[in-house]
């Protein structure tokens, strides 16, 4: 076993030079640490710290946090995630939405991101706790604005309108993760590129109102024209944000990394967004689906009011 761990290390890509976390300095540094302060302070747990996130000084500074909800193990095993997987996952916690409306309203943040594990091993998929969790967080907090990182919730629109019906919710998020080709090699058999892009289009169809996103990890296997297409299908399926970012495997038993697209490449992928429409984006190395989430809202608001002007 152990030799056959070091031959995985060895199969692994090293991380290029323009790897490198920039850190905040003067006004940043100081809202950066008050927002590390009150966490430490209040014992709490956001994913940021917990996925050990490279971007945790930008939004932290940015008094943006994303926090998951519904449990810590997830009843799929995606080839990709550093999240555990379980069969039985233990029951819900029901003071979950007031532990988390508290340790929001304690942070003083600007956007909060709720992201989810799947949970098929409920009859809605999760997604009345979901409800309450927002509801719960806009009551104590209303001042924030809320992006849901949702699951697909196993393709089930009654569950999505239950839960998306006259909530009051900034951003609709869901990840298609990986171009259609590599759904089977990346993503759990539960999942698939269709039943993501399906509810991202049934989110719109119910509430025009709030603003979609989803997000494309690339490294995996895709070529650039692959990407091109899923930004194509994710615009014509009216997804108003995006983002890209670079898969890094969180151990030896993830997926390899394929590759390591050049900043360049990131730029181009940026310009063609912005010419499909797209109304916010972050395309980067470093870029994970919660990055400056709250700052991409503000952008796309502006570009909104804009556009109607």
């Amino acid at each position: 076993m152990a030799v056959k761990k070091l031959q995985m290390a060895k199969t692994r890509q090293r991380l290029p030079d323009w790897f490198r976390v920039k850190l905040p300095s003067g006004e940043l540094q100081q809202k950066f640490n008050q927002t590390k302060d009150t966490v430490t302070d209040n014992m709490l747990h956001t994913v940021c710290q917990e996925a050990k996130c490279p971007n945790i000084h930008e939004c932290w500074a940015a008094k943006d946090a994303t926090f998951m909800v519904a449990g810590q193990e997830c009843t799929r095993g995606c080839r990709f995630c550093a999240v555990g997987t379980i069969k039985r996952p233990p029951p819900l916690d029901e003071k979950e939405p007031e532990n988390l409306a508290d340790a929001i309203s304690s942070m003083g943040l600007n956007h909060a991101v709720i992201t989810v594990v799947n949970r098929d091993d409920l009859a809605d998929s999760g997604a009345s706790h979901y409800r309450k969790c927002l509801e719960a967080v806009r009551e104590k907090a209303p001042e924030v604005t809320l992006e849901l990182l949702c699951s697909d919730l196993a393709g089930d629109h009654d569950a999505l309108e239950s839960l998306l019906l006259n909530l009051d919710l900034e951003v609709f998020a869901h990840n298609v993760e990986c171009v259609p080709r590599l759904d089977s090699i990346v993503r759990d058999a539960r999942a698939s590129f269709s039943q993501s892009l399906d509810i991202l289009k049934k989110a719109k169809e119910l509430r025009p109102d709030i603003l979609t996103k989803s997000s494309i990890m690339v490294g995996l296997g895709e070529t650039d024209e692959e990407i091109s297409e899923v930004l194509a299908i994710l615009r014509n399926a009216r997804v108003d944000l995006v983002t890209i970012g670079q898969y890094l495997a969180p151990s030896p038993n993830h997926l390899p990394v394929d590759r390591f697209p050049e900043p360049e490449k990131y730029d181009s992928w940026s310009k063609e967004i912005e010419d499909l429409g797209f109304l916010g984006w972050a395309c980067g190395p470093l870029v994970r689906s919660s990055y400056k989430a709250g700052e991409l809202l503000s952008k796309a608001s502006v570009r909104l009011r804009t556009d109607k002007e």
